[in-house]
């Protein structure tokens, strides 16, 4: 792992930073790089810029690790609304959350409870329902929740990070129920003995899994979602789904708002699947230091704008 990337993950668990930034506007600014705006108003105003372009979206409200069930319950009401807006938006846009958002820490009853109550409105209007995968010690719950939803509403997606050593073993137990999955390379700061540490690792460890998405994909075992915003890996495994016999309607592409544009109007133009994930809401500090530490690089554009 790089230093930058190690300081930057340490940065995303500091309360003190949290409170300094977000209470300076010109930080504020620098986040527009990676989101429209904190209103779900501006996450949905630039979801209907990208329909002109034909991707879809997802839309993620920001915040988690809640420490109330009365602050779970003002999270699924709040989706449930969302879901009004898409319903009468006309977008191809859907929804991903974190089960911590919902109060997995709290009670896992009561997460699945929410969960089951959003899964069926998300359905209701035609529209996938994610669940995130957080940090590794979420991880069997998480997917336990996803088994418990997806046998009642076989809408809904849950993300896979290939830099943890157990994915692999956790694809082959989901394929049983005929998954939709989105693979991302994984965002969260990890000891050596749960996730890899070299970037080489990661990336082949992606290809490899998504590769028997892709696989699985022709008979209906799977349905992947490529989360990455590595073009080059993109497409290698684009043309391994030819080689596998994969329709482009069989797969997805999901990528970051702010993040590769040119390169997710291509795949566009090519013909591909591509959704664009928005972020909206005031609890951005972790998330985008996260973001930040996916791609150090990504600092000189924060300091442009800021300067800016």
């Amino acid at each position: 792992m790089s230093v930058a990337r190690t300081i930057l993950l340490k940065m995303a668990k500091s309360p003190f930073l949290n409170r300094q930034a977000t209470q300076r506007s010109f930080v504020r600014r620098a986040t527009r790089r990676f989101m429209p705006g904190e209103a779900p108003e501006d996450a949905l105003h630039a979801a209907q810029m990208l329909k002109a372009e034909g991707r879809g979206t997802v839309f993620t409200k920001l915040g988690e690790n809640l420490t109330s069930l009365a602050d779970a319950d003002a999270v699924r009401d709040h989706y449930l609304w969302f879901f009004d807006q898409l319903a009468a938006s006309g977008l191809d846009g859907h929804v991903s959350i974190k089960p911590t958002q919902l109060g997995l820490d709290l009670s896992f009853d009561q997460c699945q409870a929410h969960l089951l109550t959003l899964a069926a409105r998300s359905e209701s209007i035609g529209k996938v329902l994610w669940i995130d995968m957080e940090d590794s010690s979420y991880v069997d719950r998480t997917l336990a929740l996803y088994r418990a939803v997806r046998s009642r509403h076989p809408k809904v997606g849950v993300c896979l990070q290939a830099y943890l050593r157990r994915t692999p073993a956790d694809l082959e137990s989901l394929l049983s129920i005929s998954p939709i999955i989105r693979l991302v390379k994984g965002a969260y700061a990890e000891p050596a003995d749960v996730a890899f540490r070299v970037k080489a690792d990661t990336d082949r460890a992606y290809f490899d899994l998504a590769d028997r998405m892709l696989q699985a994909a022709p008979g209906g075992f799977c349905v992947p979602v490529l989360g990455t915003h590595d073009i080059p890996l993109i497409d290698r495994l684009v043309a391994r789904a030819k080689a596998h016999g994969v329709a482009e309607r069989q797969y997805e592409i999901h990528m970051l708002y702010g993040i590769r544009d040119a390169g997710q109007r291509r795949l566009r133009s090519d013909g591909h699947t591509v959704k664009t994930l928005i972020s909206y809401g005031s609890a951005w500090y972790r998330w985008y230091m996260r973001r930040l530490a996916e791609r150090p690089a990504n600092v000189w554009f924060v300091v442009r704008s800021m300067l800016g």
